[in-house]
C-alpha cells in the first residue's frame, strides 16, 4: 500500500467504495474455495502412503501446496511439517510471504488498517518483523477458514472476536513489534527491537 503524501489526512474507505470491497473480499473467498476443492482433488489423485497428508486452503494461487503426500523412500520432497510460515524455509517461505503480503495489503489494511499514531504505531517493512509475519500468517489461516462457507454464519464474527482483534492490539501496542518504527505517517521509521539473548551465549 502506498504511503500517504506528507502532511496529508489518513485514507478512508468512501460509503460508495464498499461495493467495489464487498466484491473484492467475495471473490477471495471464491478463489479460496476453489483453491480447496482442487487440493482435495489433487490429494485424492496421491496414492496412499504411511502418513496422511495436511488439507489446507490457502486464499491465493502463490502459496506453497501444504497437501502434498509424504515422500517416498529414497525420494527428495517431503511433506511440511506445518502449514505455519515459521516452518518453511527458502522458497517455500518467499512464495507464503509474497501471498501474505497480497491479503495484507489488498484486504487487511483498507479494511482494519485505521490510523498511524503514536498509540498505534505501524512499520511499512512488516515483513521484517519475525514477530509481526508469524501473527499476521496465523491470523490470514484463520480468515481462509473462518469465512469460508463452511464455517457457518457465525465464522467472520468468530474471526474478528478470536483473531483479528488480539493480534491487532498485539501488534499495534506502543510496546508490540512497531514499539520503534512509524508512530505518524508524516515521520517514516523502521527499527528491529533486539530480542533476550539465550542464556549462556
Amino acid at each position: 500500500m502506498a504511503e500517504p503524501a506528507q502532511g496529508s489526512e489518513p485514507i478512508r474507505v468512501p460509503d460508495h467504495d464498499l461495493d467495489d470491497l464487498v466484491s473484492t473480499v467475495a471473490k477471495l473467498v471464491t478463489e479460496s474455495r476453489k483453491q480447496g476443492e482442487t487440493l482435495a482433488r489433487l490429494a485424492d489423485d496421491v496414492p496412499p502412503s504411511g502418513d496422511e497428508g495436511i488439507r489446507t486452503e490457502h486464499g491465493d494461487n502463490e502459496g506453497p501446496v501444504a497437501a502434498s503426500a509424504a515422500a517416498e523412500p529414497g525420494g527428495s520432497q517431503e511433506a511440511p511439517a506445518s502449514i505455519f510460515i515459521l516452518a518453511l524455509d527458502g522458497p517455500s517461505y518467499v512464495e507464503e510471504l509474497a501471498a501474505l503480503t497480497t491479503w495484507v495489503h489488498d484486504l487487511l489494511l483498507p479494511v482494519y488498517g485505521r490510523e498511524i499514531t503514536t498509540g498505534r504505531p505501524w512499520c511499512q517493512q512488516w515483513q521484517e518483523h519475525p514477530e509481526a509475519v508469524a501473527r499476521l500468517h496465523a491470523l490470514w489461516l484463520a480468515w481462509q477458514q473462518l469465512t469460508d462457507v463452511e464455517a457457518g454464519l457465525t465464522g467472520p464474527s468468530t474471526w474478528h472476536r478470536d483473531h483479528l482483534d488480539p493480534t491487532l492490539l498485539q501488534l499495534r501496542t506502543p510496546e508490540g513489534p512497531f514499539g520503534a518504527c512509524t508512530t505518524s505517517p508524516a515521520r517514516p521509521n523502521h527499527r528491529l527491537l533486539a530480542s533476550p539473548e539465550p542464556a549462556g551465549a
